[in-house]
């Protein structure tokens, strides 16, 4: 008798589902800051229906991961988040413009369950005693980085932390500059439990990149920078469909598209 493994049972697509690194507690280290930019920029880059927060703030957060597939097996990656702040039905979360991770298991699992905007990227991240730092390269260009010295640990602390994206499909036929249906609008949960965190005294820095842009948003005020250690769990959920022509304008930024003329704001 021969074996396929192109195909599943039902009973092992439900066991695998169950065990998805997407849904599984990851031990983590990070560089979390939070910077103010111009008010314009932040409510330009939401597509509806998010809405700005109160404070026009810009998240990026460098990662070390450590995901526990099972007792025996740990997978380790690279992973940064970039995005501002913004609220949907009164909750405020992180839109995600920019999700750059080092492996392809981690961006397939995003982009196809939850329509993360992740990218393969090389993120080199480094702790030597009290200096810490962090950076994400994307076609030869070291667009994003953070670094600094660690201050005296607060301390441990537990929080929740919301993210949103949009699912979507372009659509199919060349002529069409659509969808294959409506795009949803995903929230993400990601529970925090933080053995430590500690303030960091440094810098982030956004470099010119066609290809990822975040210095469009450039830096007005560096709000906080802090290191942390400890686990997350992530889930997420459908809140609505959203018309096409809300994303459309947007959509281009999860690729790469070096020609991409912008807008004046």
């Amino acid at each position: 008798m021969a074996r396929l493994r192109y195909v599943k049972t039902l009973e092992q697509v439900k066991q695998a589902a169950e065990s998805n690194p997407e849904f599984l507690e990851s031990t983590v280290r990070s560089i979390r800051t939070v910077y103010e930019t111009d008010p314009g920029i932040v409510s330009a880059v939401l597509p509806r229906p998010l809405e700005p927060a109160e404070r026009p703030e810009v998240c990026a957060t460098f990662s070390h991961v450590a995901m526990h597939i099972s007792p025996e097996l740990t997978i380790e990656i690279g992973s940064a988040v970039f995005g501002v702040k913004a609220t949907y039905d009164g909750v405020e979360g992180i839109y995600l413009i920019t999700m750059p991770m080092t492996t392809e298991q981690a961006v397939i699992g995003g982009r196809e369950t939850y329509g993360e905007p992740k990218k393969i990227a090389q993120i080199d991240f480094e702790k030597d005693g009290d200096s810490v730092s962090a950076v994400v390269t994307r076609m030869g260009v070291p667009y994003l980085e953070a670094r600094g010295t660690v201050g005296a640990s607060r301390g441990a602390r537990d929080f929740t932390e919301f993210g949103y994206c949009y699912k979507a499909l372009p659509a199919c036929e060349k002529e069409s500059a659509g969808f294959d249906g409506d795009p949803l609008l995903v929230r993400l949960e990601w529970k925090h439990q933080h053995s430590m965190s500690a303030p960091v005294e440094g810098e982030l820095l956004l470099r010119e990149s066609p290809f990822d842009p975040v210095a469009d948003l450039p830096v007005r005020k560096l709000v906080s920078m802090e290191y942390e250690e400890g686990t997350t769990e992530s889930n997420g959920r459908v809140l609505r469909p959203v018309p096409g022509e809300w994303l459309l304008p947007f959509l281009h930024q999860r690729y790469d598209d070096p020609g991409a003329p912008g807008i004046d704001v």
